[in-house]
């Protein structure tokens, strides 16, 4: 093995190494690659001016190569060209676009601080057998600032201790450029954080005695790439160098400059580039601390586990836009984020964290790119209003896209339709919103909690072109501050005034503190006090830096990191995690515009672990404080009405409104009433179904009770005039102990009215089991008996004198009162079987509107009991229709055969119409009550047939006729017998002859028994038998 190869290989061997996948191990070999065969190297030769170093190998087998100017090598797909100094610090932001000036190398002792002089050192690539220089000392002025020629895209300060440095000093540069615009706030603001509290540390003989820190502070130009190549410069001092391949020109050996060893690096800003230098970093244990970087990512202590931040990570930031999401009342949103770390990282933690709440739906997630092509803004803005009911927009984004995404939206003239909630990267920056407020009006912004540092403002504003020679683009900053230009090398063309340099920062200009400053502050005095604990362990009794310290491994500094615990520039507390992370405190702002101060952030709530918001203090389009507008997919539904969820957009559904005897049991679902309840006006819930019962002032209570008054006055009227000529023919021939019978069952069937239509208990059910078939039967018991006597008194006469048995007075109520008692039987096992009770009968009014729905108090009475209870009268009442056929033929002179007859006619015809009526109106809502007035009805219609018909002809002829109701001679029984004979003969004998033949026959052969010329009431049942 050639002594070159060995070197080369030994190099490789010694380069840190991840173990975490295979893109941070590539990106290792990429790095031991670059530095194997003599990479690392820096050299300064003594020779003619005009040469550059010239690589050759041992042993003379190789000729020597003119090292080319601006020699470039590419490093994970990025060009890194260190250049010569000349011209004024902005000159030099795109080196690509300039060809490289050929360097004149001058020999230099490696001392640490290296002598005045005009020599330039120059660092550059290797690729093959040329060299990677990695750096070189600076040189110094009279005045202790670096001449304007020095280390043009970067700071550097001398120290016992080098901190690096990271900011984006540049915007993003267009069409291939690296840089772009100064950022005068984001960029320079921060940048002068760092040295001003470097010069705080220096100062102070509590922190770090004795030791002074310096600094490398670098460019990132907002690109994760370019910051990349950068970052190179932190990790150079940390490899191997090996001369023994390269001779200058003259053949002489090179002298290596000492490089600085930077011990932590304070940065970056965006969390993209946060993640790409932290790649590196770790790799050589390089500890780092970033001012802004809160992507999720970098929480993961496996992956970046030298990386820490002072600043709350993107998941406590997601979580209080959520709150704030949710506080607004809006569960559907749209996200927009810039590609990379932060921007999808923070999208990604929104996301998750709302997908657990359940609270917040996603109607679009938008990814800007690193490199938007034309018109990318319009259509991000257009494909945002395809779901117009989104209008809340969540934007993880850096301030350049916030700022076109603005431009954009007041392009398409749709101002006042979004409503912005923006992560910190828009906070509380003019930047994004200048000339831009209208379009900006109403976002809520998110801010980690900070305050303004008045000595900073003071530093700041103290600053000239004079005293501030350190910072390289300083000059740069005042010709954009103050709108002039310097010199002939100026930035600045055309008409624009010549700088004079007495100009004040603000006092010419306006001047606002960045938000981040603090957070600068607070990173260096973290990486300070982790250094100062340290010492103290590694050089204990030893005034500054001790040789321990100087070699201390970068794991020692990461844990005194961690452990820190101070009050901030902001009084605030400064701790970690065991992630790195810093605590979540934010203050949350809204942008709103009014007449009186103009557009500004107020400050209208602040989070820390949960939200406390101002409502009151909220503005929102053309200064209408009123509530938030609406960014909901579908709106509430109202009172009574289910979410039928949309499949698959849990924060879409449509309204369905629970039906019948539904409620709203839940958010989704209906669920239907207990059957004694139905859902109150709002179908939120139920309640008790109304229960009503017949009332007197019904109507179909009314009609029952004037017929049933009437009946009973007119029953009463019989009775008093029955009693009062209780002894008159007519009484008597009617048959007086039966015709009491008969009307007490018709006084029954009106008194039953009034039980049936009284409010339902166990006394008045109770008397409706009893007096509801009582009076038909005590009436149709009585009319059977007299019907049943007629008929077998004229049947027995045409085969025998003699009487037939149990015609007299008592035999008859004998017989009687035995039907009667089996109604009562009936009755009384009815009793026994089921004793009365109330009930209250849901189904007969529950229609399909509930609001119409009551419970009909009633006894418990079926259908099927009603039919039984009267069906022994109804069978008492057929019989004695029968038996009323039967005894048609009767003469008139002998009782009231055909009254009762035409009694039973009707009362069928009445009972035939009510069967239909009541229970055809069984489905009917008003069925209880129809069923009720046409039962009462009935029963005082089949007793008013029967009063009428059997009782008012003869009250009339008691009353009106006198003279008709005095007593007659008295027939014998053999009279009647005979009677009932010739009766019976005629009626044989009309039966058998034509018309008249009979008459004349039964004329010829008994002409003594003629019938009397007037009608002559007979009565049989008060001879004695």
């Amino acid at each position: 093995m050639r002594p070159g190869d060995r070197r080369r290989s030994t190099g490789e061997n010694r380069t840190p190494t991840t173990g975490e996948g295979s893109d941070v191990t590539s990106l290792a070999a990429l790095v031991a690659r670059k530095v194997r065969g003599g990479a690392g190297k820096s050299c300064s030769c003594c020779g003619r001016k005009q040469e550059a170093c010239k690589g050759e190998r041992r042993g003379g087998d190789v000729p020597q190569q003119k090292k080319k100017p601006g020699r470039t090598s590419r490093f994970s797909g990025a060009v890194i060209q260190y250049l010569d100094s000349g011209g004024p610090p902005w000159s030099r932001l795109s080196p690509a676009r300039r060809p490289a000036r050929v360097l004149t190398p001058c020999k230099m002792a490696p001392a640490r601080k290296p002598p005045s002089a005009t020599c330039r050192h120059f660092l550059s690539l290797l690729i093959l057998n040329g060299c990677w220089p990695l750096g070189s000392a600076s040189q110094k002025s009279a005045d202790g600032q670096q001449p304007p020629g020095e280390y043009a895209h970067s700071i550097r300060l001398d120290g016992d201790l080098i901190l690096g440095g990271l900011f984006p000093v540049h915007a993003r540069g267009e069409r291939g450029l690296p840089c772009g615009e100064l950022k005068k706030e984001k960029g320079i603001h921060r940048l002068e954080a760092m040295l001003f509290a470097i010069d705080l540390i220096n100062k102070d003989p509590e922190l770090l005695p004795n030791v002074t820190l310096g600094a490398r502070i670098l460019d990132t130009c907002s690109r994760d790439t370019y910051a990349l190549e950068q970052s190179l410069t932190f990790v150079q001092a940390l490899i191997e160098r090996d001369a023994s391949d390269v001779r200058c020109a003259n053949g002489e050996p090179p002298v290596l400059a000492k490089l600085d060893k930077v011990v932590g690096v304070i940065g970056a800003s965006a969390s993209s580039v946060s993640v790409m230098v932290a790649n590196i970093l770790r790799l050589f244990k390089i500890p780092q601390v970033s001012y802004a970087s809160t992507a999720a990512e970098l929480s993961d202590n496996t992956r970046y586990d030298f990386f820490s931040r002072v600043v709350p990570p993107d998941s406590y930031q997601a979580q209080s836009m959520l709150d704030v999401v949710l506080a607004m009342g809006w569960n559907y949103v749209s996200t927009l984020a810039s590609e990379g770390n932060y921007g999808e990282s923070g999208v990604d933690a929104f996301v998750q964290i709302s997908r657990e709440s359940g609270g917040v739906c996603i109607a679009q997630s938008l990814k800007i790119p690193r490199e938007p092509k034309a018109g990318e803004f319009d259509k991000m803005v257009l494909r945002l209003l395809e779901t117009p009911n989104a209008r809340a927009v969540i934007t993880f984004a850096n301030e350049d896209d916030i700022r076109r995404i603005l431009e954009a939206v007041k392009r398409n003239k749709l101002t006042g339709h979004f409503l912005w909630v923006g992560s910190d990267s828009w906070g509380s920056k003019i930047s994004p919103v200048l000339q831009q407020e209208r379009a900006a009006e109403g976002a809520v912004t998110i801010l980690p909690k900070r305050a303004s540092v008045d000595a900073f403002d003071r530093y700041f504003k103290s600053r000239s072109l004079a005293n501030n020679r350190r910072n390289v683009w300083f000059a740069e900053f005042w010709e954009e501050n103050f709108a002039c230009k310097l010199g002939t090398h100026g930035k600045k063309s055309g008409g624009v005034k010549k700088c004079t340099g007495l100009e004040k920062v603000g006092r010419e200009s306006s001047y606002e503190q960045e938000g981040k400053v603090q957070f600068v502050m607070d990173a260096v005095f973290a990486m300070a006090h982790a250094l100062h604990d340290v010492q103290r362990q590694l050089c204990a009794g030893h005034m500054g830096v001790c040789d321990r310290m100087t070699n201390m491994d970068g794991k020692e500094l990461l844990a005194a990191i961690r452990h820190v615990n101070f009050n901030g520039s902001a009084g605030t507390t400064v701790t970690f995690n065991e992630n790195g992370d810093a605590p979540g405190r934010y203050d949350i702002f809204q942008y709103q515009i009014n007449n009186r101060s103009g557009a500004e952030y107020k400050l209208i709530g602040h989070w820390t672990n949960q939200l406390y918001l101002n409502m009151e203090a909220l503005q929102w389009h053309e200064g209408a404080a009123a509530a938030p507008p609406a960014s909901v997919c579908s709106l509430p539904c109202r009172a009574g009405e289910r979410k039928k969820v949309v499949k698959g957009v849990a924060c879409c559904w449509h309204c369905e409104r629970c039906e019948g005897y539904h409620f709203l049991s839940g958010e989704f679902a209906c669920q239907l009433c207990p059957y004694e309840m139905r859902p109150d006006e709002n179908r939120t819930g139920c309640q008790p179904i109304p229960i009503i019962k017949l009332e007197w002032h019904s109507p179909w209570a009314l009609i029952p009770v004037f017929i049933s008054v009437l009946g009973i006055l007119a029953t009463a009227l019989v009775v008093a005039t029955f009693l009062r000529h209780n002894d008159t023919p007519i009484v008597r021939a009617s048959g007086r102990e039966m015709s009491y019978v008969l009307l007490t069952g018709i006084f029954l069937c009106y008194v039953i009215t009034f039980p049936m239509i009284a409010a339902p208990g166990v006394a008045v059910c109770s008397f409706r089991r009893v007096f509801l078939g009582l009076g038909m039967c005590f009436s149709y018991a009585a009319l059977l008996t007299k019907t049943n006597r007629i008929h077998r008194i004229f049947q027995r006469g045409k085969t025998a004198v003699a009487a037939p048995r149990f015609i007299s007075p008592a035999s008859q109520l004998a017989i009687t009162f035995s039907l009667i008692s089996v109604q009562l039987l009936g009755v009384v096992a009815w009793f026994a079987a089921d004793p009365p009770h109330t009930l209250v009968d849901y189904g007969e009014q529950r229609g399909q509107d509930p609001r119409r729905a009551r419970g009909v108090l009633k006894c418990d009475i079926s259908d099927l009991s009603l039919i039984c209870s009267l069906g022994y009268s109804i069978l008492l009442m057929v019989t004695c229709t029968v038996y009323a056929i039967k005894t048609r033929a009767v003469p008139e002179t002998f009782n009231e055969a055909k009254p009762i007859g035409f009694t039973m006619y009707t009362t069928c015809i009445i009972w035939l119409a009510f069967i239909p009526i009541f229970f055809g109106t069984s489905q009917s809502a008003e069925r209880t009550y129809i069923q009720t007035a046409t039962l009462t009805v009935s029963l005082s219609l089949s007793a008013s047939v029967s009063l009428g018909m059997l009782y008012v002809p003869k009250v009339y002829v008691i009353i009106r006729h006198p003279e008709q109701n005095v007593p007659k001679r008295k027939h014998s029984f053999k009279a009647v017998v005979t009677a009932a004979a010739l009766s019976s003969k005629l009626s044989q004998l009309a039966a058998q002859r034509p018309n008249g033949e009979a008459q004349t026959e039964l004329c010829q052969g008994v002409e003594a028994a003629a019938v009397p010329t007037k009608t002559t009431y007979v009565s049989y049942t008060n001879h004695a038998i």
